[in-house]
């Protein structure tokens, strides 16, 4: 049985070049060409003869996924089996696309001016296998930790609807206390236990969580980094399923209501024009292929208004310059095409270098997010198991939940049906109280680290126990040692338990 091949000289050096580039392992380069030729190519990929290059070994290129591997090759082929040396040999299938592959992802390396960046993020959004699984329903039973009173073990199960009306979920605690390690251990374990079906957007606000390189190599994260290395989402948030008249006027109303929550100078004139300049924007585009603006569009169009009438720049001008300026999201001048959905990603954003507008670009992305949803059809519900899409990940959410953020808010309330879920990470659990909208409600699991100064009533709010325990927990929570949390019980006669949570280091 062959347990090995040689790749030809040409791929030898590609794979050494991008090893250099990228500092990935040349298995895992190797498997990114298999990957990328089986679905350009298919099976019309040409024989390669050439055997000089390094030898691969089959543990080193198919590590677990050997069943993954030959049912692709499988399904592209549409043969029942291969035998061993048609799978992996000097003259077999995987060869051949490892060898084509290399080839085609150096000239895409070309194309892109040999940024690495832009050659991940073509990769990313152009591969697409036709008659792909479909997702299917996983029973996500997450182990979050021990009970400290009965040392047994605590299962949080996230899509049971049996027992949860629905998943969104809030962790509390000031900084310092293990509640980002806990969260990430949950992301984890819902990405593998889900065989990464269910997605994740993650909003980073201290830029901790996208240097964490095992938990994006768990996760299979997407990471962009805003404002550093030229990186930007390739999102545009000005993507309308329809482009007629009434869309695109209420959606250029919304996205003026958005920037007036966020900043509080936008006043009614400001908000005016940005509607102008938008419904303008789809205006100039409406003949060509992509018949929306960008924010250099917009700019351009609110300075030519204000010109015309005088007006000095004001907040507006301001904000839609460090938009633009900034090249914080696709542009008609970005050499790839923006994403023609985001709700099947796993990406996290990292937003911890900017200055200004870190909750504007959380709003446009969710903004986004929600629209998608809206097309969803309702997820699948099997023995009482609720697929799980996406989850939309808010790190230091306090900083958003004062906003007025009429995206969020709909996520929140009709999420559920969709299978599109949102998790907060917060200092408080006195940050959920917020006039306008009743998060505690929505919120089905509540996981309090140590925290201070949290009212009684917010405590009582946010774990549904009587006023007189919610005072005794007060002091409690005051006093958690790191990794310790107050939440709800999942015993009917008592009305709160007390853990350690599981933290990420420990598990990965």
């Amino acid at each position: 049985m062959a347990d090995r091949l040689y790749t030809s000289i040409k791929t030898d050096e590609i794979i050494s070049t991008f090893r250099a580039t990228t500092k990935l392992d040349k298995a895992i380069l190797a498997r990114m060409a298999f990957s990328y030729s089986l679905v350009h190519s298919g099976a019309k990929v040409s024989k390669s003869f050439n055997f000089s290059g390094g030898e691969m070994k089959k543990t080193s290129f198919m590590g677990n996924d050997e069943l993954l591997v030959k049912t692709l090759i499988n399904q592209v082929y549409q043969i029942e089996e291969l035998d061993d040396s048609q799978f992996y040999s000097n003259k077999s299938v995987v060869k051949d696309h490892v060898d084509n592959g290399a080839s085609l992802l150096w000239d895409l390396f070309q194309k892109n001016g040999e940024d690495i960046n832009k050659w991940y993020s073509e990769i990313v959004s152009t591969i697409h296998l036709s008659g792909a699984k479909k997702l299917k329903t996983k029973d996500l039973d997450i182990f979050i930790g021990r009970n400290i009173l009965h040392n047994d073990d605590l299962i949080m199960a996230l899509n049971d609807t049996t027992v949860h009306a629905n998943s969104h979920l809030a962790i509390m605690g000031k900084p310092g206390v293990g509640k980002t390690q806990f969260l990430l251990k949950i992301l984890a374990d819902i990405r593998v236990q889900s065989d990464y079906q269910t997605n994740f957007i993650f909003f980073d606000y201290k830029g901790d969580v996208v240097d964490n390189d095992t938990f994006i190599d768990v996760a299979r994260a997407r990471t962009y980094k805003l404002l550093q290395n030229n990186e930007y989402l390739p999102i545009s948030p000005f993507i309308l399923p329809d482009y007629n008249e009434q869309d695109i006027q209420l959606s250029a109303r919304e996205k003026a209501e958005s920037f007036a929550s966020i900043n509080s100078k936008l006043g009614v004139v400001q908000k005016g024009a940005l509607t102008e300049a938008i419904m303008g924007g789809y205006a100039a585009r409406a003949s060509s292929d992509k018949p929306f603006p960008d924010f250099n569009d917009i700019l351009e169009l609110a300075l030519a208004a204000y010109e015309e009438e005088g007006k000095r720049d004001d907040s507006l001008i301001e904000v839609l310059r460090d938009l633009a300026n900034f090249n914080l999201f696709w542009s008609h001048g970005s050499s790839l095409p923006p994403m023609e959905k985001i709700s099947n990603r796993t990406m996290i954003i990292d937003v911890h270098k900017m200055p200004v507008l870190k909750e504007l670009i959380g709003y446009l992305v969710i903004e986004r997010l929600y629209k998608e949803m809206a097309a969803l059809p309702d997820s699948t519900i099997k023995d009482g198991r609720r697929t799980i899409r996406t989850i939309l990940v808010i790190d230091e959410a306090h900083n958003y939940l004062g906003q007025k953020n009429i995206f969020l808010e709909k996520i929140i309330r009709e999420g559920r049906s969709k299978g599109i879920v949102v998790f907060f990470a917060s200092q408080s659990p006195s940050d959920y109280q917020q006039k306008f909208f009743n998060f505690q409600e929505l919120l089905e699991f509540s996981y309090i680290f140590q925290s201070e100064g949290t009212s009684a009533k917010a405590i009582q709010d946010i774990l549904g126990c009587s006023n007189k325990t919610a005072k005794d927990l007060q002091s409690e929570i005051s006093r958690l040692e790191p990794f310790q949390v107050i939440s709800r019980s999942n015993i009917k006669t008592e009305e709160f338990m007390k853990f350690t949570a599981e933290p990420f280091y420990k598990s990965y």
